[in-house]
Parts: C-alpha cells; sequence; structure tokens
C-alpha cells in the first residue's frame, strides 16, 4: 500500500508528475489535472516529482529547488489534493527529512546498486521504488531487492526505463517485466524515461522520441506491469528538464484509456 493506492492489485496504478519541481504553481496545476484524470479514469495515482536531479549531463542545466525547498511544495501538493507522494534521493543524508513528507523513496536507475543508499532508505520503513539500472540484466534487480529486504522492509517496487548499449539510446526488452515480476513485487513501466535520447540536451525535440510512447506503453501493460511511470508537464517544450520527453498532460487521459482497457483484459487472461 501506498497511501490508498494498493501496488500490484488487479488495478492498474500510474505514477505521474513533473519531472523536477519547477514552481509551486506548475507543481498544484498539474496536480489538479492529474485528480480530473484519476477520478474520471477511477486509476489510483501516486504524484512523482523530484526536488533534485543530479544526473544532469551539464553543471549549467537546472538540477531543481533543493531538498528543503522542494519538501515544501511536495507537502502542499499532499495537503491540498490527497495524493501520496514519489521523490528522489541520491545521498543517504537526504533519506531522513525525505521520508518525513513522501510516501515512496525512490532510487534513481543509476544509483541501484549503491549499498548504502540502499539499506538507509529501507530502514525508514517506508516503500522503496527500486529503478532498473540502464546496464543491469533485469534479474540481477534481485540483487537491490536483497538490500532493502536485509533490512526487514519488504514494501518495495521495481521500475523499468530500458537499457543503455553506449550508444546514446535506450532498448526496452519485454522480457523484463516478466523476469522482474518474478521477484514477487510489483513491476511498473516507466515509459517516459524509456523515449530518452542520451547525449543529446532534453530541451532539443530529438532528445526524446515521443512517436513509441503509444506502441512502448501498450507493449509493458500487455506484459503484465502493474503500474505505468508517466511525466508530465503543462507545457513540455518549456520544462527545465525531459522537455523532450515528458507528456503534456492534456494528452494524459486518453492516453491512459486504452492501457487500462488492456490491463483489464491481461488479468482475466492471466487469472
Amino acid at each position: 500500500m501506498v497511501g490508498d493506492v494498493e501496488c500490484g492489485a488487479d488495478k492498474l496504478f500510474l505514477i505521474s508528475g513533473p519531472c523536477v519541481i519547477e514552481s509551486e504553481k506548475i507543481m498544484m496545476d498539474t496536480a489538479e489535472t492529474l485528480k480530473r484524470v484519476s477520478e474520471d479514469l477511477d486509476i489510483p495515482l501516486i504524484y512523482k516529482s523530484s526536488f533534485q536531479k543530479d544526473n544532469r549531463s551539464s553543471v549549467d542545466y537546472y538540477m531543481g529547488p533543493g531538498i528543503d525547498e522542494g519538501l515544501k511544495i511536495l507537502q502542499r501538493v499532499k495537503e491540498d489534493f490527497g495524493f501520496p507522494l514519489l521523490t528522489d534521493i541520491h545521498y543517504p543524508d537526504q533519506v531522513e527529512a525525505a521520508a518525513e513528507v513522501v510516501d515512496v523513496l525512490q532510487i534513481p536507475a543509476y544509483l541501484v546498486m549503491q549499498t548504502t543508499l540502499a539499506v538507509a532508505a529501507a530502514k525508514t520503513g517506508k516503500v522503496i521504488n527500486l529503478k532498473h539500472a540502464q546496464f543491469l540484466a533485469p534479474e540481477n534487480m534481485s540483487k537491490p531487492v536483497a538490500k532493502v529486504e536485509s533490512t526487514g522492509n519488504k514494501n518495495i517496487l521495481l521500475t523499468e526505463r530500458g537499457y543503455a548499449f553506449g550508444y546514446n539510446d535506450l532498448v526496452v526488452d519485454p522480457r523484463a517485466f516478466h523476469l522482474m515480476r518474478e521477484t514477487g513485487y510489483p513491476t511498473i513501466f516507466d515509459v517516459t524515461h524509456s523515449i530518452r535520447k542520451y547525449g543529446i540536451p532534453s530541451s532539443d525535440p530529438s532528445g526524446g522520441a515521443r512517436q513509441y510512447l503509444d506502441v512502448l506503453g501498450r507493449a509493458g501493460v500487455a506484459a503484465g506491469v502493474d503500474g505505468i511511470f508517466v511525466e508530465v508537464h503543462p507545457c513540455p517544450s518549456e520544462a527545465l528538464c525531459d522537455a523532450a520527453s515528458q507528456m503534456d498532460m492534456t494528452q494524459l487521459k486518453e492516453y491512459l484509456k486504452p492501457l487500462i482497457e488492456m490491463h483489464e483484459l491481461e488479468v482475466k487472461y492471466r487469472k
């Protein structure tokens, strides 16, 4: 359970929000739209945004407002809209403060094998979302899972986001969904991060391949994922991070409709 969201149940759930916290207005406007989408489609929602993006490809790129201001804004989202919250943590010294506000501590893909970070996060007892590293075979996600379990915490989510082969592109292998679900934990597909193209600034339109969002989302749901992860923004072309891959929040509702229908069919087939 993440707040009132039952992850891994028969109902598809959604993780969504802006990639990084830019302003309180953008966060609130996005949350208002997501509230309507969640209610209209009856899809449980976990609100996601990062107070820090520490893996930007240049020191000149926007990294977020920082932990203090970022957590204050996330707390306002929770108070006004009632969403459970998810955010990234990058260092063990961020764990305690983040755990006081958010419901899910997310270990970024690049950091998922960092033992100290995973164990510190797990010791809070919070739900831990382990993002699958672009360099790690899917069956080897059992290793960071075991690190979290070593603390007695079994509140774990796994998120797939594609593989990098060193050529500035990501490839999604549907076998990964099956292998990650075999851990026994809910598996999520981060579809918007899977279309990023490395080596190109995310503000450049060629830095993402949005034409694949439909086919990738449907492939993941048909393969049996429990949740879908879609970063959204009021105006993606002006976003300060992942402008090339975030979805316009006004398009989210129509995007989700076939995924919800497919998930219902997949659940019936599985049973």
